[in-house]
Formats: structure tokens, C-alpha cells, sequence
């Protein structure tokens, strides 16, 4: 009976332990129901968005007891009635506005972004580019961002300036240039040189038992260390005859030469807009330099066809270039004899210039006329002047060249051509087969043969730009002329 009891007493302490720790635990719940307290969702809150120094008006569909601002410093806030709300930005950047009702219970939080005005850049850029219809310009935070696509560098330039103008140092350029862009350069340059030249000199030397003579007037002769007699290449003839016991010499000096040099090179190079672009047909030439402690380096001078440009693809179809073309060789005339080694002279032609044309037109960068021209005489006096017989008693000079030298730029923009209408020097060679070459001595067969023995390979046809014009005549790989 009393076991009974016991056991009875310890499951009524059990089940009234269990009633206390469920009290406990729904007493927060019911302490958070009696003051009310609850969490307002914010998931997705209405966005506002106000432009910097600009002002809108909020409405209310009911009384509002309460206004609060997170962040004052960017926008203001007044009260104009129980249901609307006058707002006004102030700096760029977000923050949260939330009204309370009468009753102290939220009505609506807000996120409100206030953004750079881009009103005043969207018409600025249509009072001064009205042709560009496809830029777009929209604000981000404190950053202004320009998207879409214009016609030319030169108005993106114009654009980002604008931008950059009314949020320095904000601006995000994401627009596309469109159109061509690649800009191909023909670079023309030609010269004619031609000199002519006339030269009479005479020296004589006698020679007997008792009496020596010798004339160095004139350079053709000379003596070296010994006191023997020496002559120069400039002496042409010579002829010697036994006269009164003695030995009479002549040494002439007698030349006309006309010589007549062309040069002409197309160096022709492909670039994008904006970029540099460099070509060099040629070499370069090894140049002893001496150094300390008697060593000697060796610097490395280029020569050659070269060409070195910058494009820059403006509107309407014109191209701004700084073009540098340049045309040297080498001149072992002049050569310099540095520690035993011959360093020949690099005669060079070279302009250096900002040019601004149009698709396909061409301009003479750079001209020369040059016309000289040197006479001189060198005589014994009295001597020289006899008539008839003073001719070997002086040296008479005549020298005149003439050289013109001109550089012309043209610009194509172009594109990219198809395989199939692309060619190669090597498209007309044709290898010679065993009669060719063992019986006619050819080098290459027949049927790839031109006109004075050049290969016959197919002309390059015309290039077309943009516009669909293309070079004068054809260009390109050795054509038949």
C-alpha cells in the first residue's frame, strides 16, 4: 500500500515538473505578445530614386505620425501636409526613409538612391554632337556612365569631355566606335639624281743626268718617304719620251662622266586606329665604337625602307596621320676607317610630319629641288695663262648636280579581304622542267615568263576601301609592264 503511494507521489512530481518547464518556455512568447513587438519585413522595399538638387513630392495614402531619414547628409526631408512628403537630394549615394503612422505603426520604408543629374549632360551632348543618336548616358552611385555607339574617335573624345566636365574624374566610357577603323598606308617616294662632270689635269716629270723636274699641281702624282715617284688614281693616261739625254713624263687627267641614279620605293603598312605601326625593308649595319681600356663595342645603325605612322580615324571619312617615312643606303663614297674596319656613310632621305586627308586622297609630304654646281681651276702663274700651252700648266673642275626628291602619303581604310581573293608573289612561278633548264637555260619555266624576262605573275586586283574606291591602277607583286 505504501509502495503504492510512492510511486504515485513521484509520477504527480514528474508531471508537474513538466507543466513549470513549459511555462518557461512559452513565457518569452507571450511577454513578445504583450508589448507588441515584431519584425518588419524588408525583403524588397520600394526605391525612390531623386536626382542631386532636385526635388519630388511623396504621397501618403493615410496620416503620417512619423518621418525618419537615415542619412541626412544626402537628401532633405519636409512635412508639407499629414500625406505628403517634400524631399530634396542632396549628395550622391542611398539611404533608407521610413514613415510611421499615427499610432506609431510602420507604414512603408523606403530605399531612396540619389543619383547625379544626367539631364544637363544628355542635352548638352545634343546641342554639340546632334548626329551621334546612339550614345546613352546613365548614372551609377557618383559615377556617370556613357554606353552605346558613335561614329568617330574624335566625337567619343568630344563626349568624355562633356562628362568629364560636369562629374570630373566619374566617368565610365563604355562606348564602341563604329565603322572602319584599319587604316592602310601608301607611302610613295621618288628621286632622280643626276650629275655631271668634267675634269682636265696634266702634271709631267723630267728626269735627266743633270736636271729633275716633277708638276704636282694637279694631285695625279706625288712622292712617298724614299723620294720615288707615285701616282693616284685619278691619273687615266700616261706616256713617256727620251728627249736631249733625258726622260720626259706625262700624266693625264682627262674625264667626263654623267651619271644618273632613280630611286623609288612603296613601302605600304596596315594599322588600327589609334595605334603605331613600324615597317623596315633593309638591315642594319654593324659599327665598331670604341670604348675605355682599348675594347671596342659594336652598335648597330638601321637602313633600308622604313616606315613608321600613327593613325587616328576622325568623321566623315577622314584619317589624321603622323607619318614618318624614310629611305637610306649605304655609301662606301664616304666611308670612315675606325680601327682597322670601313664604315660606309648612310645616305638618307626621311620626313617627318601631321597630315589630315580623306579616304583614298594623297598628299606630297615632303619635295626637294636641288641644283649645284662647281667650277674651279688651279694654274701656275704665268704659266697657266699662255694660250694652247698653258693647258699643262693647270687643272680645270666642272661639276653639276641636280637631284628632286619627292614623298607622297595616301590613306585607304580598309577591311579584311577573303582567302580566294588574296595573292602571292609566287602565284605565276613556275619551276623550269629538265629541257628548260639543261637545253634553254632558264631559270624558270616558260609559261611564267613576261616580257623582259619577268616573272608573269597575275597583277593584284584593286583593293576597295570603305567606300568602294580603290588604288590607281594595279599594284602589287611583279607584273608584266
Amino acid at each position: 500500500m505504501n509502495a503504492d503511494r510512492s510511486t504515485a507521489d513521484r509520477a504527480r512530481a514528474a508531471l508537474a515538473l513538466s507543466a513549470l518547464l513549459l511555462a518557461l518556455a512559452l513565457c518569452p512568447v507571450a511577454a513578445a505578445a504583450e508589448t507588441g513587438f515584431s519584425l518588419l519585413s524588408s525583403e524588397a522595399p520600394q526605391t525612390v530614386r531623386l536626382a542631386v538638387g532636385k526635388s519630388l513630392i511623396l504621397n501618403s495614402g493615410s496620416d503620417v505620425g512619423r518621418v525618419s531619414l537615415a542619412a541626412p547628409d544626402n537628401a532633405d526631408l519636409l512635412l508639407i501636409s499629414p500625406r505628403q512628403i517634400y524631399l530634396t537630394g542632396k549628395k550622391a549615394g542611398t539611404t533608407n526613409l521610413t514613415l510611421w503612422d499615427r499610432r506609431g505603426r510602420i507604414m512603408t520604408v523606403y530605399d531612396l538612391e540619389i543619383l547625379p543629374d544626367v539631364t544637363h549632360l544628355k542635352r548638352l551632348i545634343h546641342t554639340v554632337l546632334p548626329e551621334e543618336t546612339g550614345i546613352k548616358v546613365f548614372a551609377s552611385g557618383e559615377s556617370l556612365t556613357l554606353s552605346g555607339s558613335v561614329s568617330s574617335a574624335v566625337n567619343m573624345s568630344t563626349a568624355l569631355s562633356l562628362a568629364q566636365a560636369v562629374s570630373p574624374d566619374k566617368v565610365v566610357n563604355l562606348m564602341s566606335v563604329g565603322g572602319v577603323h584599319q587604316v592602310m598606308l601608301e607611302v610613295r617616294v621618288a628621286e632622280m639624281s643626276r650629275t655631271v662632270m668634267r675634269r682636265m689635269g696634266f702634271n709631267f716629270a723630267y728626269l735627266s743626268s743633270g736636271l729633275v723636274l716633277y708638276s704636282f699641281l694637279n694631285g695625279l702624282t706625288g712622292l712617298d718617304e724614299n723620294g720615288v715617284l707615285t701616282l693616284t688614281d685619278n691619273v687615266n693616261a700616261a706616256f713617256t719620251k727620251d728627249m736631249g739625254g733625258g726622260s720626259f713624263s706625262g700624266f693625264l687627267d682627262a674625264l667626263k662622266a654623267n651619271n644618273l641614279v632613280r630611286i623609288l620605293a612603296e613601302p605600304n603598312l596596315i594599322c588600327i586606329s589609334g595605334e603605331t605601326a613600324n615597317f623596315l625593308a633593309g638591315g642594319e649595319i654593324p659599327i665598331p665604337v670604341p670604348q675605355g681600356l682599348g675594347t671596342t663595342a659594336i652598335e648597330y645603325k638601321p637602313f633600308g625602307v622604313g616606315l613608321k605612322f600613327t593613325p587616328t580615324v576622325l568623321g566623315s571619312g577622314r584619317v589624321n596621320i603622323r607619318v614618318q617615312p624614310e629611305v637610306s643606303e649605304l655609301d662606301y663614297t664616304n666611308a670612315l676607317t675606325i680601327s682597322g674596319f670601313e664604315i660606309p656613310a648612310i645616305t638618307s632621305r626621311r620626313a617627318s610630319t601631321v597630315v589630315e586627308l580623306g579616304n583614298g586622297q594623297s598628299f606630297a609630304i615632303a619635295g626637294l629641288i636641288n641644283d649645284t654646281m662647281r667650277d674651279g681651276a688651279n694654274k701656275f702663274p704665268f704659266l697657266g695663262d699662255l694660250p694652247v700651252l698653258g693647258t699643262l700648266f693647270r687643272s680645270s673642275t666642272f661639276q653639276r648636280s641636280e637631284t628632286e626628291l619627292i614623298i607622297i602619303v595616301t590613306p585607304h581604310l580598309v577591311k579584311p579581304l577573303n582567302m580566294a581573293a588574296q595573292t602571292l608573289p609566287t602565284d605565276g612561278f613556275k619551276e623550269p622542267d629538265d629541257f628548260e633548264f639543261y637545253l634553254l637555260g632558264l631559270t624558270q619555266g616558260q609559261g611564267a615568263q613576261g616580257r623582259d624576262g619577268l616573272p608573269a605573275a597575275r597583277p593584284a586586283a584593286d583593293t576597295p576601301d570603305a567606300d568602294g574606291a580603290g588604288f590607281d591602277g594595279s599594284y602589287g607583286h611583279i607584273a608584266p609592264r
